[in-house]
Order: C-alpha cells, then structure tokens, then sequence
C-alpha cells in the first residue's frame, strides 16, 4: 500500500519560497510547521503500520494535521501577496 505523505512544499508548492522565508524569519510560524511536518510523519508511520493506533484515534490526529495546515496557509497567503512595503 503507497502511503501518501503530506509535507508542507508538497501542499503549498506555489509558495515553497514564502514558505522557507517565513521559517527563517518567523519562529513562531517556524515551530507551526514543524509541529505539522512531526504530525504528519507520525500520522504517515502510523498508516504504514510502524505505529498502531485506533481509527478514531488516527482520525483525530489527521483533523489535527488539517487545523494546523490552515494556520500555515492563513500565515502563507498573506506573506505571498505582500510587496514588503509594510514590513518594518
């Protein structure tokens, strides 16, 4: 069975250059999307059978995967469409 992985360049490809500013300039935005990268790594072990878990259990973690991919996004759309004139 192929196990589809999620990472956050493969979700937002249009915006892999935002994507990798914001991780360097913002470490709040950072740690949100390591904290999604962990989750869907574990999510992924646990669909190719490394770890075990329950269906309601992993389903749990996948809203969890999906919650934090919108906050990566409300962060990501913003940062594409600015100019850079309002950083200061």
């Amino acid at each position: 069975m192929h196990i589809e992985h999620h990472p956050l360049v493969h979700e937002f490809p249009e915006l892999r250059a935002e994507l990798h500013a914001l991780r360097q300039s913002d470490p709040a935005f950072a740690r949100l999307a390591d904290e999604y990268e962990v989750l869907d790594q574990r999510i992924c072990g646990m669909e190719d059978g490394v770890e075990v878990l329950a269906d309601d259990a992993l389903n749990a973690l996948k809203h969890q995967r999906g919650v934090l991919k919108d906050q990566v996004a409300s962060r990501l759309k913003p940062a594409a469409s600015c100019c850079g004139c309002c950083q200061g």
